[in-house]
C-alpha cells in the first residue's frame, strides 16, 4: 500500500502494531513465539490481518497484510477447500501481491468476525490460564456463567464457546456457526469466543474494547482456577444479576471512562 511503501502515517495501522506489541508482551503471557494473532478493518473492501511467521511481540507495520474481504467470505460460503487451494486463495486475496507478506491462516475467521455489525478490531491469544481452563470437561458451562460485575461489563453477559477443531477454514466455520447460535440467544455479537484447548478471541468496536475483553477474561480465567482449586461449590452470578449489570449504563460509563484516561496517560 502507498501508505507503507512512502512511510506515511497509517491510523490503523499504528493501532494495529501497538495492540499486538501489548497482546504479545511476555509479561502479559498471552502469546509467545509466532502465536496469536490480531486484526482490523481497514475500509468496506479490505482488512489488515497478521502474516504467518511474525511475532507479535515485535511485529511492525510490515508484518500485516491487507486482504480484501470478498474473496475470503466466498471461501466461507463455500466451506470446502483443500490445503492447498487455502494457501493459494490466501495468496491471492491480498490487496497487492507484490506488497504484502501471505497473512495468518487463520484469515479466514478474522474476515467473518470484522464482517460482523460493531466489529472493527481483533486480537486473538492463547493465554496460559484460560488454556487451562479450556483443558477441563466443564469449559463450555464456565463460557456461559460469569463470577464478577466488570467480567459483565468487558466481556458481555456470556462467551461463546467453539469446540476444538482444526485452525484455518474449519475453525472459521466453528466460530460462525457458533456465533451465530450466540446472536440468536443473546441478541448481540459476544464481545469474547473461547476456544476449546485453543485460546481466546476478543472483538470490538477498537482497541480498547478488544484490550478490556482480552485483560478481564484472562483476570476470569484466574479467579475460576482459584475457585476451583478449593473444592468447594462455585457462586456465580444469577442471570438476573449478569442482565441487571449488562444493561446498566452506569457499568459501562465507567469501563469507558476509565480507557479514555488511561489511553491519555
Amino acid at each position: 500500500m502507498p501508505g507503507i511503501l512512502l512511510g506515511m502515517v497509517n491510523p490503523v495501522l499504528e493501532e494495529l502494531v501497538s495492540l499486538s506489541h501489548k497482546l504479545g508482551d511476555p509479561q502479559n503471557d498471552l502469546a509467545i513465539l509466532a502465536e496469536g494473532n490480531a486484526s482490523a478493518r481497514a475500509n468496506e473492501r479490505n482488512f489488515y490481518v497478521k502474516a504467518s511467521g511474525y511475532s507479535m511481540r515485535d511485529i511492525g507495520p510490515d508484518g500485516f497484510s491487507l486482504v480484501l474481504f470478498e474473496p475470503i467470505l466466498a471461501a466461507l460460503r463455500d466451506g470446502d477447500l483443500s490445503d492447498v487451494e487455502v494457501r493459494e486463495l490466501l495468496s491471492s486475496s491480498r490487496a497487492d501481491p507484490d506488497v504484502y507478506p501471505r497473512p495468518s491462516v487463520e484469515t479466514f475467521m478474522h474476515a467473518y468476525l470484522l464482517s460482523l455489525p460493531g466489529v472493527s478490531v481483533i486480537g486473538h491469544t492463547h493465554p496460559t490460564p484460560l488454556i487451562s481452563l479450556l483443558s477441563i470437561p466443564d469449559c463450555r458451562w464456565i463460557s456461559g456463567q460469569r463470577l464478577f460485575p466488570d467480567e459483565v461489563v468487558c466481556c458481555g453477559p456470556a462467551t461463546a464457546f467453539v469446540p476444538y477443531v482444526d485452525p484455518g477454514l474449519p475453525l472459521a466455520l466453528a466460530i460462525k456457526d457458533s456465533v451465530e447460535e450466540f446472536i440468536e440467544m443473546h441478541e448481540m455479537v459476544p464481545k469474547t469466543i473461547w476456544l476449546q484447548n485453543h485460546g481466546l478471541i476478543a472483538v470490538g468496536r477498537s482497541v480498547a474494547d478488544v484490550e478490556s475483553a482480552t485483560f478481564m477474561g484472562i483476570k476470569s480465567a484466574r479467579v475460576w482456577l482459584g475457585a476451583l482449586s478449593t473444592g468447594k461449590d462455585l457462586l456465580p452470578l444469577t442471570p438476573d444479576s449478569i442482565k441487571r449489570i449488562h444493561t446498566r449504563p452506569d457499568e459501562h460509563y465507567r469501563q469507558e471512562l476509565l480507557w479514555a484516561i488511561r489511553n491519555k496517560g
